[in-house]
């Protein structure tokens, strides 16, 4: 027996009065701020975008639930910390949910788990290739003016699969089968784009392919604006350098250290050494160097900086290659370089805390367009964050923060003749933020 007005019992007493509680109390919802990042979702359009792309075959007068509307009820899913597909025959009749996809609390549920399944296995490899496009175009569309100079972080991210999933291989490094998908983000934490493929490291013909595409599809809309490849020593390859300087493309690279490499910086090792055994030998000593060299494999000789590091544990070296001319070697390491590192947060923003690695498919399509599908929900939650005020604790906070403080808020949704009331909690303790979100998000770009 499943009687939602029976009294749920086992509740101790307060103050020797008894507490009667019963699931009687009307349309109600635990995801209030979902109406926020449908709002967000309006104004860049993400859903609307990645449906374009898809040519849709059933029958235009026998169509219940549109493209967009399915992609915009499943990146609010997502968004909100609902990643699975089953997820949407418990959320399809949330009246929050409902109007977040501009329809009535009372009006028809939203799609089911099996319209959902159906959505993601719909696209095909030139539609995949087209929303590619579409998410390269919502990037440019995310700036108020056209900048002179971006900065492109490239790296990949392993994700383990526990199925006979297409494209799956065993990597010996994490004694899993997955994939590790290529993804690449810019400096201020906007999703560029993402590549399904095996579990091994790209080769330099991989990486070239797909920065030619990037490349194109951003100078597309931004012809003039300088473009700056950051990455680590695995996507240092000789095709990667020669492709972008004769397409006049900077980059900035990890390099692997090798025995002609260290020969440049043996004295500086030992010159460092010194300087820290006659320290304190509180804190570590570093200092750079720059020279002009080059592997057998390169066409030609390039900038080398190098960063020579002493401390308790010994002398560690790093090296990058960079085209960029002008610039100390100690401001491109330290500025410039080392701020790559904070591709790894968007990348555990996306993966950890948005569950882009549910590529649980059968088939290499439906997975590419899952993590489509991720990157919209994270463009949905970078939009909501993009609007805080500046000084404001959440202008940085992670995006299982925002979804904790500003999504999961109880709601009762009354629907009247003219109009929809939500009486949100009196005691929630983010309503004046929530505030002022609701008044930026219509400055966001689109």
């Amino acid at each position: 027996m499943n009687d939602p007005t029976l009294p749920l019992t086992g509740l101790s007493s307060v103050r020797s009065k008894s507490v009667v509680a019963r699931f009687d109390g009307g349309m109600l919802s635990s995801n209030g701020g979902v109406l926020a990042l449908a709002e967000v979702e309006k104004r860049l359009r993400v859903a609307e975008r990645l449906a374009w792309c898809i040519d849709d075959p059933r029958c235009a007068d026998q169509v219940v639930h549109s493209l967009a509307d399915m992609i915009g009820f499943r990146m609010k899913m997502i968004a909100a910390g609902y990643e699975d597909g089953n997820d949407a025959n418990r959320l399809r009749s949330d009246p929050v949910f409902k109007m977040a996809q501009d329809a009535l609390p009372s009006g028809r549920d939203l799609a089911s788990q099996s319209t959902i399944c159906r959505l993601e296995n719909l696209p095909g490899v030139r539609e995949l290739v087209a929303m590619g496009r579409a998410m390269v175009d919502l990037y440019c569309a995310s700036f108020r003016q056209v900048p002179k100079r971006i900065v492109l972080d490239i790296d990949d991210t392993f994700d383990a699969v526990h199925g006979g999933q297409q494209l799956r291989l065993f990597n010996a490094h994490y004694d899993e089968y997955g994939f590790q998908p290529i993804v690449v983000f810019d400096g201020a934490g906007r999703f560029v784009s993402a590549v399904l493929r095996p579990a091994k490291r790209p080769s330099g013909a991989e990486i070239r392919a797909h920065l030619r595409r990037l490349v194109r599809a951003i100078r597309s809309n931004w012809p003039n604006t300088r473009i700056l490849i950051r990455a680590d020593g695995h996507y240092c390859s000789p095709l990667v350098i020669d492709w972008c300087r004769a397409n006049d493309v900077d980059f900035i690279l990890g390099l692997a250290p090798t025995t002609t490499l260290r020969k440049h910086v043996a004295d500086l090792e030992t010159s460092t050494t010194a300087r820290f055994e006659a320290s304190a030998k509180a804190g570590k000593v570093r200092r750079f160097k720059e020279f002009v060299d080059g592997a057998a494999s390169w066409s030609r000789v390039e900038r080398i900086i190098a960063r020579v590091e002493v401390g308790a544990q010994g002398a560690d070296s790093r090296f990058v290659v960079t085209n960029l001319a002008s610039g100390k070697a100690k401001a491109l390491y330290e500025d410039v370089y080392c701020r790559r590192g904070t591709a790894e947060n968007h990348i555990k923003s996306w993966k950890t805390h948005l569950a882009a690695d549910r590529t649980s498919c059968t088939s290499a399509t439906a997975n590419q367009f899952r993590l489509f599908l991720h990157a919209g929900a994270y463009w949905l939650m970078w939009g909501l964050r993009a609007a805080m005020p500046k000084r404001s604790s959440f202008a940085v906070a992670q995006f299982y923060t925002l979804r904790l403080r500003l999504i999961k808020i109880a709601a009762r949704v009354v629907e009247m003749k003219t109009q929809i009331r939500l009486h949100l909690p009196t005691s929630c303790p983010d309503h004046g933020i929530l505030r002022i979100v609701l008044s930026r998000i219509p400055r966001l770009a689109t």
